[in-house]
């Protein structure tokens, strides 16, 4: 393909005035062999522009990340595009030649092309990566060490995360390459030079990512770990040029020599953390942990006490540098052997170290007046968490209290000293508070201090309230959040807290100080079941006060406060409900408006949703307001399924839920329509998440369901889209959950229905299943159907065109497998359904019966109820018992001193180890989706009956009539009837079912006959205590069943 043409296209991409035309050309040309290659020539090219290089190797990435791979064909579809296996060998050739020597602005684009490109060809079709990369490492020229290192960096991310087993190409990979990157390290750790710099910090990511999961043990040997680890221990130790001093601090954190740092500490931080820590790693570590702690502690903690020295002489020190060390030092107080080194100096660290790092500093007064709203965005960031070195401060301040002696006593007499001093500076005094905030939960257990919380917060808390300095303001709330679950001596100091955060909130002047104030006044109300008397005078200012804070900050904290304010004040806020919601409403649709994509502007949106949708929840009971809220709330959902808006769709079908639970207006009619339209156009993926709301549509409101057949003909389309596309298992099995309640609720009512239903599922087991699950819901709808009108199915699976068996009928095919599957049904409805529908089956005559039921099955029928009233029996004791099981917790009242270590224990996670070993035998034991159960245990039982009694199936929830506690069905009342009737009508029958009984067997159906008896006496009492007591006259007892759908005796 002629290079110059392709560049003019490229060119004509940039200009606004050709660019249509040009993408419509490359659409056009980008199939045809010789394309690929071409393009990465042009991209290659030193005399072409840079802007049309850019140009042409983002089209480049886009077209190797989409039809790099071979894909399957779909029967009936065209061939999908993939590129010519000739292009890609070519592409194969050139392409690490070409990151080598690509500036860097096109050399980051051909780096995911190269990962791609591992993923699908390595190592089958591309063993010459390795080859190409070592020949440039060994190449004297310094030019082609860059790009080779990123090729490199690009195939060891690709298995960054596989288990060990699945790393074999990479081990073998690095056996030649992992000694030239070391050889290649140790030459360049002498230059300080920006590029060689950039070189270690590559070749030291490399090893993170080659390490951080899984450490090779059999790659690399003790010695050559020491060797790493050496070079990890030089590269922090080491000093930073003089001239990097010259540059503006807040851009230091970027230069090569700080990266470099950083990551040679995550390097530390990780093998000690994941393989380096007695009592903490998996078994195959055991040793290598052992000889870790006492081969390195000494050499490493020397260095980051250092680094700490330099951060407490205020030497710059960069933020993640002294995040990363805090870490490693917090790990090592847990182990006696490096307490040993830590402990004569931890005191100083808390003291230098710790204390002027959770000071309120410059930087924090700036951004505070500066911009209040990225104040409390950062402070409020989890994701700056993960990286703070603040957060890392009071992890490691909290661990050394709490595990080790005498530093709780040390460290609050030093707290106490700032506090009480006459001239401490303001910001020591909220460093003070910030400590003393981070040690509460310790605090009010020690028996020493919890009896003293009152008089603290009086005598340094409160008068902060007051105080002309904001940050001040904001860490008296901050502390009170800490402390709220203290046990308050006098009711006044609680009452004194909750006027002073409520004022805050309602009063203050700073928008930070308001934002603590209302998660202050979250947790009192969380913690102290008085507090809400103090607060309901002021609850409607309140609520109005956070709405406009949330609308103001887009806090997503914050919406959690007015959750709990919903919640708890519901009465008190029905004036202002729709107020409420509306102001929601509006702020979502200000966070969708303005929403750069971020995460945080997700997560507030999503919070949102979820306070509407607790408004919904709290008001379900008041149709009135309900009816007032809808409307804002459809706007909401409107927006999000007309826009598209995928990532809220979970969230905007529980609002849909929330509105269809009592009653469904027109409107909400018309949802549905909107959901159906949704599904079809990007929903089809949010089938279960539908499920409620259309369980909703169906037996909320039947009769207007029934009513337009367009409404049954959605749901059918629906499950029909899932039960024959490849959602997976679960969401098919919703499907078939839905088919059955449509069928059950609509008893009588959809004859029509019936044989699509029943074909749909039963095309859907001619194809493989893989879980009991599916397989047992496909049989349930055709059990239903059975249930419904026997007479029907019976016709409709003669009628069917299916073949199963050359010898036998489709009925009888289905029989067997539905008995031969009895044990599988679980849970109280799928059990009740099975019983109902092999009692409809014994109640089967003539013609009907012989087909459905040969001989050889008439026999195991009663076994299979047997087993399913057992299951029966069990699953209602259970759920007696956990209707009485209302467990209170208890108090935890314990004095945590035991937690202490002394100094030569360990920290040992026993529990953590043993659930690292557990947790793979549990994957691979646990068989079905529903009803995985992770406990932190050892379990060498494999029995079947891995499923707890009382444990409801997934699909439980979606109830139908027979799972009312009205209902009048009785499944132990309808199978005695049945029993007795065949008896009394047709002994040779009953002879035939009953006559291959074994002892025990005979003795299990007296009892199931015994407990008919009891239910039924149960249900009789409860029925006239019902209606008003006992009148007693003579009862006859019928000896037919009528289902109020078509007579049993059929």
């Amino acid at each position: 393909m002629d290079t110059r043409k392709l560049t003019d296209v490229l060119r004509a991409t940039i200009d606004p005035n050709q660019r249509q035309q040009a993408e419509e050309q490359l659409a056009q040309i980008h199939k045809i062999i010789g394309f690929a290659p071409s393009l990465l020539q042009v991209v290659m090219l030193s005399d072409v522009d840079m802007p049309v290089r850019q140009a042409g190797v983002i089209y480049l990435k886009n077209l190797v990340t989409q039809n790099w791979a071979d894909r399957e064909v779909e029967p009936g579809q065209p061939l999908p595009f993939s590129i010519h296996e000739q292009d890609r060998a070519m592409i194969r050739d050139a392409i690490v030649d070409a990151v080598v020597h690509a500036p860097d602005i096109i050399r980051v684009q051909l780096a995911v092309c190269v990962s791609n490109i591992v993923k699908h060809d390595f190592p089958g079709r591309w063993t010459q990566i390795v080859d190409k990369i070592s020949i440039y490492l060994q190449n004297p020229d310094a030019s082609g060490w860059s790009g080779a290192l990123l090729c490199l960096y690009q195939l060891v991310k690709i298995f960054e995360y596989k288990k060990r087993e699945e790393r074999g190409p990479l081990n073998e990979a690095m056996n030649l390459l992992f000694p030239m990157i070391y050889q290649l390290c140790v030459r360049l750790l002498p230059d300080q030079s920006e590029q060689s710099v950039l070189l270690q910090k590559q070749i030291l990511k490399i090893y993170f990512a080659l390490t951080q999961y899984s450490l090779p043990l059999e790659l690399i040997s003790r010695e050559v770990f020491s060797q790493w680890m050496e070079i990890c221990r030089a590269v922090v130790d080491r000093p930073v040029p003089e001239q990097t001093n010259a540059v503006d601090e807040d851009d230091r954190v970027d230069l090569p020599w700080w990266k470099a740092k950083k990551w040679a500490l995550h390097i530390l931080h990780r093998m000690f953390e994941r393989y380096g820590s007695p009592g903490n790693v998996t078994k195959e570590y055991k040793e290598f942990a052992e000889w870790y702690l006492k081969t390195f502690s000494a050499g490493i903690l020397e260095v980051l006490l250092k680094v700490l020295d330099h951060y407490r002489r205020k030497i710059y020190v960069s933020p993640r540098v002294v995040q990363l060390t805090l870490n490693y030092i917090n790990l090592g107080i847990g182990h006696a052997f490096s307490w040993k080194f830590l402990k004569p100096h931890m005191f100083a660290i808390v003291q230098d170290v710790i204390f002027p790092a959770l000071s309120y500093s410059q930087a924090d007064e700036e951004l505070w007046n500066t911009d209040p709203y990225e104040y409390i965005r950062v402070k409020f960031d989890i994701f700056e968490d993960f990286v703070s070195p603040v957060t890392a401060a009071q992890t490691l301040l909290h661990t050394a209290c709490k595990k080790r002696k005498d530093m709780l006593q040390k460290t609050m007499h030093f707290i106490m000293q700032v506090l009480t001093s006459p001239n401490a500076d303001p910001r020591q005094k909220d460093g003070a508070l910030h400590m003393v905030g981070t040690l509460a939960d310790i605090l009010i257990k020690k028996n020493m201090y919890k009896t003293e919380m009152d008089s603290m917060l009086c005598q340094y808390v409160f008068p902060e309230f007051a105080s002309p300095r904001g940050h001040m303001r904001a860490r008296a709330c901050w502390v009170l959040h800490y402390f709220s679950e203290i046990k308050f001596k006098q009711e006044a100091v609680l009452a004194e807290a909750i006027r002073l955060t409520t004022n805050a909130l309602l009063n203050d002047q700073d928008l930070p100080v308001k934002v603590e104030a209302g998660i202050a006044l979250q947790m009192l109300l969380n913690a102290q079941e008085k507090s809400e008397k103090y607060v309901e005078p002021q609850i409607k200012q309140i609520t109005l006060e956070l709405l406009r804070i949330i609308r103001e900050t887009e806090n997503d904290d914050l919406t959690s406060v007015m959750q709990k304010v919903v919640c708890t004040f519901t009465e008190q806020l029905m004036p202002i409900a729709v107020e409420i919601c509306q102001h929601l409403a509006t702020t979502f649709s200000q966070v969708l408006e303005t929403d750069e994509g971020s995460d945080e502007k997700a997560i507030t949106a999503m919070s949102l949703l979820n306070t509407i949708e607790t408004l919904l929840t709290v008001m379900e009971e008041q149709p009135e307001i309900m009816a007032q809220l809808q409307p804002t709330v459809l706007q909401v959902v409107g927006h999000i399924f007309s826009q598209s808006v995928m990532e809220f769709y979970e969230e905007a079908l529980s609002l849909v839920y929330d509105l269809t639970s009592k009653n469904i207006s027109p409107d909400m009619w018309k949802v549905l329509e909107l959901m159906y339209q949704v599904f079809q156009k990007d929903g089809f993926d949010y089938f279960t998440d539908m499920m409620p709301a259309l369980h909703n549509y169906v037996t909320v409101d039947t009769a207007t369901f029934l009513s337009n057949e367009n409404y049954v003909l959605a749901m059918y389309n629906m499950c029909k889209a899932v039960l024959t596309g490849d959602s997976g298992e679960d969401p098919e099995c919703h499907a078939a959950k839905l088919l059955e309640v449509i069928i059950l609720q609509c008893k009588g009512r959809i004859d029509q229905c019936i044989p699509s239903f029943v074909e749909l599922v039963l095309q859907r087991l001619t194809r493989e299943v893989k879980t009991s699950e599916l397989r047992t819901m496909c049989l349930q709808v055709v059990i239903a159907a059975l249930y419904y009108n026997p007479q029907l199915l019976f016709e409709t699976l003669e009628k069917l065109q299916m073949v199963v068996s050359p010898t036998e009928s489709i009925t009888s095919h289905f029989v067997k497998q539905w008995i031969h599957d009895t044990d599988c049904f679980l849970g109280l409805h799928d059990r009740k359904l099975c019983v109902l529908g092999l009692c409809t089956l014994l109640s089967t005559t003539g013609a009907a019966r012989s087909v459905a039921l040969p001989n050889e099955c008439a026999s195991q029928i009663i076994p299979s109820l047997i087993l399913l009233f057992d299951g029966l029996r069990r699953a209602y004791v259970a759920k007696a018992q956990e209707g009485e099981e209302e467990a209170e917790d208890e108090e935890d009242e314990t004095d945590i001193d035991q937690e202490i270590l002394s100094s030569d224990e360990d920290d040992i996670d026993e529990a953590h180890q043993e659930y690292l070993e557990n947790i793979e035998d549990k994957v691979h034991k646990a068989n079905s989706p529903f009803t995985i159960t992770t406990s932190i245990q050892d379990d060498d039982s494999d029995s079947d009956d891995e499923f707890e009694a009382n444990e409801e199936t997934a699909l439980e929830s979606y109830t139908t009539p027979l799972d009312e506690e009205s209902c009048e069905v009785d499944e132990y009342i309808v199978f005695k009837e049945v029993m007795q009737s065949i008896q009394a009508s047709d002994p040779t029958w009953y002879q035939i079912l009953t006559t291959d009984l074994t002892t025990e067997q005979q003795k299990a159906l007296q009892e199931i006959m015994v407990l008919a008896d009891q239910r039924k006496a149960a249900a009789e009492s409860k029925r006239i205590e019902q209606s008003g007591g006992y009148v007693f006259n003579q009862q006859t007892v019928p000896t037919s069943f009528n289902f109020g759908g078509s007579p049993l005796g059929r």
